[in-house]
């Protein structure tokens, strides 16, 4: 087909938006029918609500005029966030001599959730992008405002990949599977026959876990809020100009401070029975 000396090229046709039942809500003749016709193809279910209403606006950009604005704020906002959001945090004074130690694993498990964030907030941008795009009529303005977006997101995705941690994942997983396999064997093995070892071993053992637990969540608080002084509101901004496309993706620091939560109930738990077990 000669897309360029077809007259009705990049328009949509009627009988087809018929033909496709979300669409029909684009010839609803008012807000009334609207809200029936949602309510009949989509269903009681919230998902099922959201993909009618999502599916039924096809107009690539919600707001056009606002977009590259958008798009330039969220791109800085990656770039400040690339910048400051690893950098070292302050820490209490209570820590005594361990505050550098502390501080060093703290930052690396910043840096964790941080660079998973950026990495995934990028990917995200630039999949969203390609996808309008692809969804855009042929040479419209917002068709050529998307591509030149997508290209810069493809961009600055590869400038920030990188390694989560910052040093080679091998060496990290050889080093502290080793050690932690070590130290647990040589424990275990001093403590097996001496139930003073055996108390000793467990009150190491959660103080440990307990350590952990909260560098852990301390180190999520500082990459929660990092975040969110960076990009929360720079990429609300985004999806709103591109409407309906949900919610822009979250970090991790929630989920990581429960997973912490949990392993030292666990560990309080499992460590009294174990070591009562062998007394």
């Amino acid at each position: 087909m000669d897309f360029e000396n077809d007259p009705h090229a990049g328009e949509d046709s009627p009988e087809l938006l018929d033909r496709i039942d979300a669409l029909r809500v684009l010839r609803a003749s008012s807000t009334e029918e609207k809200g029936r016709l949602l309510e009949e193809i989509g269903g009681p279910g919230k998902v099922e609500q959201e993909i009618v209403s999502q599916l039924s606006k096809v107009k690539p950009l919600w707001q056009p005029s606002q977009f590259s604005e958008a798009h330039r704020i969220a791109m800085r906002s990656l770039e400040v966030l690339d910048r400051n959001g690893v950098r070292g945090a302050p820490m209490p004074t209570a820590l005594g001599p361990l505050r550098p130690v502390v501080a060093v694993v703290v930052q690396l498990v910043t840096r964790l959730i941080v660079r998973g964030y950026q990495n995934s907030l990028a990917s995200n941008i630039r999949k969203l992008y390609e996808r309008r795009e692809a969804n855009s009529i042929w040479g419209s303005p917002a068709h050529v405002m998307l591509r030149r977006a997508r290209i810069n997101a493809v961009q600055v995705e590869q400038g920030l990949k990188s390694n989560p941690v910052g040093v080679p994942s091998f060496l990290i997983g050889g080093a502290a599977l080793s050690g932690l396999f070590s130290l647990i064997a040589n424990g275990l093995t001093s403590a097996i026959d001496d139930s003073t070892g055996r108390i000793v071993l467990g009150v190491v053992t959660a103080v440990l876990m307990l350590s952990l637990s909260w560098v852990a969540i301390y180190a999520a608080s500082i990459a929660r809020r990092r975040i969110r002084l960076t990009t929360e509101q720079p990429m609300r901004a985004l999806w709103d100009t591109i409407g309906a496309a949900g919610d822009p993706p979250r970090d991790h620091s929630y989920t990581f401070a429960l997973v912490a939560l949990i392993l030292l109930a666990l560990a309080a738990l499992a460590i009294p029975l174990v070591v009562s077990a062998f007394l």
